[in-house]
C-alpha cells in the first residue's frame, strides 16, 4: 500500500468516526432531552430533605438568653436592683467559665491570669471602657493579644462586658 492510499483510507475512517459521533450526539439529545421540573419532583425533594435533616443541633459557647420585655426589665430593676447586679455577676462568671477561662486561667498569649492583681492593675488603670472595647473588638499589644470576644463571636457585647467586669472584680 502506498502512502497516498493509506492517507486516503485513514482520512475516510476519521470522517466516518466524526459523522458517527455527531449522529450519536443528536440521538442522545433527542432521547435524553432536558428533564422538566414538575411539582412532584419538588415535593419529593422536600420529603427527602425532611427525612435526612439532623435530629439535633450542637451549640458551642454561651447558651442563648431568654428574652424579657423592656417593661418587665424596668419593673424588675425598680423592685430588686441587687438581683440584676447578681444576674450580671452570674452571666460574667458563666461567660468566663465557657470562653475566657481558656486563656485567662493559664495566661495564654499574654492574657492576665484571673485574680492576678499585678497583671490586671495596668489594664484596670486604662479604664473599664478601654477594657470593654478591647474585649469586644480585640486587641494586639506588646504583651500579647486578645481576640474579639475571646473568640466566641456568638457572645453578646453585654455578656462580654459582664465577663470583663467579673474578672476585674476578682483582680482588684
Amino acid at each position: 500500500m502506498t502512502d497516498r492510499a493509506f492517507l486516503k483510507s485513514f482520512a475516510g475512517l476519521i470522517v466516518a468516526l466524526v459523522a458517527l459521533t455527531v449522529v450519536l450526539f443528536v440521538v442522545a439529545q433527542i432521547i435524553g432531552g432536558k428533564p422538566s421540573k414538575t411539582v412532584e419532583a419538588t415535593a419529593d425533594a422536600k420529603a427527602v430533605a425532611e427525612r435526612i435533616k439532623p435530629v439535633g443541633e450542637l451549640t458551642v459557647g454561651a447558651a442563648p438568653a431568654t428574652q424579657v420585655t423592656t417593661a418587665s426589665n424596668a419593673v424588675m430593676d425598680a423592685i430588686i436592683p441587687t438581683a440584676n447586679a447578681a444576674g450580671a455577676e452570674d452571666t460574667g462568671k458563666k461567660i468566663y467559665d465557657t470562653t475566657c477561662m481558656a486563656c485567662h486561667a493559664a495566661g495564654v498569649a499574654g492574657a492576665p491570669k484571673f485574680g492576678d492583681k499585678a497583671a490586671w492593675a495596668p489594664r484596670i488603670a486604662q479604664g473599664m471602657d478601654t477594657l470593654h472595647t478591647h474585649a469586644i473588638k480585640g486587641f494586639q499589644g506588646k504583651a500579647g493579644m486578645m481576640p474579639p470576644k475571646g473568640g466566641n463571636m456568638g457572645a453578646k457585647d453585654e455578656d462580654v462586658k459582664a465577663a470583663v467586669d467579673y474578672m476585674v472584680s476578682h483582680s482588684k
